[in-house]
């Protein structure tokens, strides 16, 4: 095997790894979102030791979540950086300048609904997929 099939092998089984850590943390970070969203009114009667005790979790496994992407972002190639970090960028960007906009349309009466966060989250993640197939089309 030659260095270069040997650093291609060494490269893929790291990003693979830190593929599948990141999966992880995402999911148990989804899974403690929604024990601390239904918990309290499904399962335990909005017991509030419990309920903390639930969303401090969520907060840890979270901020674990967000480790694991930064492991996972530094692992990758130059390409593949730039294309996730300037689709997250973007995504950011929209989620902001939407949000904002979005919450100064119910303060002037335009609409007559309460903005909800998870709209702006959808946006962003809508924002975030097309971008980066944008920027793997754009590198091809």
């Amino acid at each position: 095997m030659s260095k270069q099939e040997c650093d291609n092998s060494s490269y893929q089984t790291k990003n693979n790894a830190n593929t599948i850590t990141l999966r992880n943390w995402t999911i148990s970070w989804v899974v403690s979102m929604a024990i601390a969203a239904f918990a309290p009114k499904f399962i335990w009667d909005f017991n509030t030791v419990l309920t903390m005790i639930a969303v401090l979790i969520n907060l840890a496994v979270g901020f674990k979540m967000l480790v694991a992407n930064r492991d996972y972002l530094r692992g990758l190639d130059e390409m593949q950086r730039i294309i996730l970090l300037e689709a997250m960028a973007l995504a950011l960007g929209v989620g902001l300048v939407v949000g904002l906009s979005y919450e100064l349309l119910e303060d002037i009466k335009l609409i007559t609904y309460q903005p909800e966060i998870p709209h702006i989250v959808f946006l962003m993640v809508i924002t975030y997929g097309l971008a980066v197939i944008s920027g793997h089309r754009k590198y091809q």
